[in-house]
């Protein structure tokens, strides 16, 4: 049986009902994207890709600077949205 981290798409819907369930708990956007890139610090540092879209998204988060990064993890609660 396939992990939340080893199908992409799961990953985004399972992301997608976490960012769904701040919202109705009255959590700010800025304090999801907050999470986020807290989320997306430790997922780097502490878990390796397990798919071609992960090892994208940790070349991408490893190149970039504080800001960029605060852009990935606003944009990955985006995403998330767009596919709940």
């Amino acid at each position: 049986m396939a992990t939340v981290l080893k199908i992409f798409d799961r990953w985004k819907e399972f992301l997608g009902e976490r960012v769904e369930q701040a919202e109705k708990a009255g959590m700010s956007e800025e304090t999801i994207s907050k999470l986020a890139l807290q989320i997306g610090e430790f997922l780097s540092d502490k878990v390796d890709p397990e798919n071609k879209e992960e090892r994208v998204l940790k070349e991408l988060w490893d190149v970039a600077d504080e800001q960029e990064r605060k852009a990935l993890a606003s944009t990955m609660v985006k995403l998330a949205k767009a596919n709940n």
